[in-house]
């Protein structure tokens, strides 16, 4: 009988511990732009969660690590936003040359525009301003 239960409660922890790990797999990864450009062979292929400096213009979607980054034209600083032309064009007035957040799956290849970037984010789920306090 003590085999028995000993066997049950194992079962049950394996079987929540596995419905567990299968729900988080769906959650983002929260990840600054420094462990992106540092570490993306950790992140590549993953869905992440990340805050910079966005800057959308043609053939220079980006996002990245500070607004003087930008302004530095540091384009190793950044990583490429991999949004269609329309959607760049929609979202420049509210979310360009601003601090946002972004979901999406981070491709360490996907250097952007000339390969000027260190990586890129593309099926993008999340953009937000991010509220500085």
């Amino acid at each position: 009988m003590k085999a028995f239960f000993t066997f049950l409660l194992i079962t049950l922890i394996t079987t929540s511990n596995s419905s567990v790990l299968a729900s988080n797999t769906n959650e983002p990864i929260d990840v600054s732009l420094i462990n992106l450009i540092a570490t993306p062979e950790k992140y590549d292929g993953k869905l992440i969660r990340v805050v910079g400096y966005l800057n959308l213009e043609f053939e220079g979607n980006a996002l990245y690590f500070h607004k003087e980054d930008y302004e530095k034209s540091l384009f190793r600083n950044a990583i490429w936003v991999n949004f269609t032309r329309k959607e760049a064009i929609e979202k420049t007035k509210t979310f360009s040359k601003q601090y946002v957040v972004i979901e999406g799956t981070f491709v360490m290849n996907d250097t952007g525009h000339m390969g000027l970037f260190s990586g890129g984010v593309t099926q993008i789920s999340r953009l937000d301003l991010w509220k500085l306090k």
